[in-house]
């Protein structure tokens, strides 16, 4: 199996080079790699001392950057080199202060790993919560590197824990720790005989609450809500907004606004959007041209204000889960919010204990989502709960950054 997935990534590598001739998102991912070892070579010299931390994309991203930061301090005369295998992840965060070499993971291939590993040199590695790479795992196992693993998940259905996955349960002796989220996946390694495993946690709790502690304050949100209950529409798709759109247009209560940030902010779709609604409507681009107090909806038509705006909120509907995936749901929850979502939660361990507690509310049908908005902008005892609920939640879940912080202390030293 191991031969045939090395086989399999060089016919992958020919194949994506093809496809990028015709797909942008392919061709970032293809060109991106292109400039890796020269990268590289030019930003860490061999007497540097490495921190290399690998993410796949924005999430994963989100997971380890309170670890970054923390290190940032903490080991001042390490180079910290960040690599991304998406380029969703790598092109927002491309340009992110918080580490000093940012680049794409080259693909999988046992040249490529060599070659890598030579070139950062690292004397901790850190992978976030799923990043499997059997080629790498196995050049840092060879080079006596130490590798962890954080914020990491397992699930019973993944292939480390069937019968034909060998192979890949061989790529795993690559790490010296697993820091896992939850119980299961504790239980899981253990059942295949790794016991160098801790529970420790999502990391994202501790990004989140960093969040509230920062200054969130936006001007504009605050003229444009002034003494109305607000809900906040965060990371929503067309099939979230389609019905968030019916409860808004049919809504006859003026002590109500709404604001939208949509998870694609393409013209077309912001267009189409505004288009649908009946109620006052300001795009924040156009912000200026406007009395956003008199406005009923803001649609914020860029990125990076979506945690911010969540501080503003008495109401957070978080979209995805009608879609392609749940977004983020604990940066309402920092905020004391109730939540409600779509019905397809189910691989989101946050989501799912969240609902189980009453701080998120799943919704599959226009007159679900009619009732749970309707229950939470008239009954402020309910609100006001379930806003503890996810408030409490995010609180009893905080440490994970640090009980990891204390064993790269140990393994890697100042």
């Amino acid at each position: 199996m191991y031969t045939l997935y090395n086989f399999t990534l060089i016919i992958t590598e020919f194949f994506l080079r093809i496809i990028a001739l015709f797909n942008k998102k392919i061709r970032l991912f293809v060109d991106g790699r292109k400039e890796v070892f020269s990268k590289l070579k030019n930003e860490v010299s061999s007497d540097n001392k490495v921190i290399w931390m690998h993410c796949a994309s924005l999430g994963e991203f989100e997971q380890g950057r309170p670890l970054i930061e923390k290190l940032k301090i903490k080991y001042p005369s390490y180079k910290i080199v960040l690599t991304f295998f998406s380029p969703s992840g790598y092109e927002v965060r491309k340009n992110y202060k918080g580490a000093d070499v940012i680049c794409y993971l080259p693909l999988d291939t046992k040249r490529n790993a060599r070659e890598f590993i030579r070139l950062t040199n690292p004397a901790l590695a850190i992978f976030v919560k799923y990043e499997f790479w059997p080629n790498i795992l196995r050049e840092l196992k060879n080079q006596q590197i130490e590798t962890i693993l954080v914020s990491g998940i397992f699930r019973e259905n993944q292939a480390f824990f069937k019968g034909y996955g060998s192979w890949m349960r061989k790529s795993l002796n690559g790490f010296s720790q697993f820091f896992v989220q939850d119980d299961n996946s504790k239980n899981l390694l253990n059942s295949v005989g790794f016991t160098n495993v801790e529970k420790s946690g999502d990391t994202r709790f501790d990004r989140v609450f960093e969040i509230t502690q920062q200054n969130n304050e936006l001007n504009f949100v605050s003229e444009f809500k002034g003494d109305s209950l607000l809900l906040v529409c965060g990371s929503t798709w067309k099939e979230d907004e389609d019905l968030l759109v019916e409860y808004i247009n049919n809504s006859t209560t003026k002590s109500q606004k709404y604001i939208f940030a949509p998870h694609n902010i393409k013209q077309k779709e912001i267009n189409e959007l505004l288009k649908r609604i009946t109620k006052k409507t300001v795009l924040y681009s156009d912000k200026e041209n406007h009395n956003l107090a008199d406005a009923e909806v803001l649609i914020i038509d860029a990125i990076g204000f979506l945690t911010k705006v969540y501080g503003y909120a008495d109401i957070a509907y978080v979209g995805g889960a009608f879609a392609t995936g749940l977004h983020n749901v604990l940066e309402p929850a920092t905020f004391g919010l109730p939540i409600i979502i779509g019905p397809d939660y189910q691989k989101f361990k946050e989501a799912i204990d969240l609902l189980n507690l009453g701080g998120i509310t799943s919704i599959k049908s226009q007159k679900e989502l009619n009732t749970a908005l309707n229950e939470l902008f008239l009954h402020s005892e309910i609100r006001v709960s379930k806003g503890r609920i996810s408030k409490k939640f995010i609180h009893d879940n905080l440490g994970a950054s640090e009980m990891i912080l204390k064993y790269i202390d140990k393994s890697v030293g100042g």
